[in-house]
């Protein structure tokens, strides 16, 4: 199924969730699956973890020159995430949404509204863990954070949440192929938009028009 619109343009795609939900392995299995959707990758002041790759999983800069990026206009949206820049590259993103592909942005609640007070046109979906407990009991059965680093998700989890009416869809990550699934049915039904399939609707309307006595 084709993924252009009228000028052969791909759509923006925002998912957000609170950490630990899963949206990076949802998005990862989404782009894996769906043809013409690909993932934006961000820039971030952290230090890559064990595995991460420069300019695979994110493009990694110092603080100073992210902050330095973000003062010149170079970021679509950022935000500071547990003490840790983060950002999406305005023109990276353009250059695949030029190229007719769907981009998908797996950025954070402040990222999101950042998305929309630009006016940039975006579809926008967050992923809901089944329960508070369950989202909990991630956090504390992956072991990459301390205590105290838990809590202080746990808590920005609670205002994440209260953002979820923000969001043009929401998907519950209770499971994983069908959060997936879901998630693919939503691109899938934006795709034919009649705004997006103009370049192919268009013509097919004309025929009919022309056809006239």
């Amino acid at each position: 199924m084709s993924n252009s619109g009228a000028a052969g343009r791909g759509m923006l795609l925002v998912l957000s969730a609170p950490s630990g939900t899963g949206k990076t392995t949802v998005a990862e299995r989404l782009v894996g699956t769906c043809k013409g959707v690909e993932r934006s990758r961000s820039y971030t002041s952290r230090p890559a973890r064990a595995g991460e790759r420069d300019g695979v999983d994110y493009t990694f800069v110092s603080r100073s020159v992210f902050e330095a990026m973000a003062h010149r206009g170079e970021f679509l949206e950022w935000a500071d995430v547990f003490g840790n820049l983060y950002g999406t590259g305005r023109r990276d993103t353009e250059a695949q949404l030029s190229r007719g592909l769907d981009v998908l942005l797996v950025i954070d609640v402040q990222g999101a509204r950042q998305i929309r007070a630009s006016a940039t046109q975006a579809v926008s979906v967050f992923v809901l863990p089944p329960s508070f407990e369950a989202l909990e009991a991630r956090l504390r059965g992956r072991s990459q954070d301390g205590a105290a680093a838990i809590d202080a998700r746990l808590r920005t989890a609670r205002g994440e949440i209260a953002a979820v009416d923000e969001y043009d869809y929401v998907i519950v990550n209770d499971d994983l192929a069908r959060c997936v699934e879901d998630l693919g049915a939503i691109i899938r039904a934006e795709r034919l938009r009649r705004l997006r399939r103009a370049r192919t609707i268009d013509p097919i309307v004309e025929t009919f028009r022309s056809s006239e006595p």
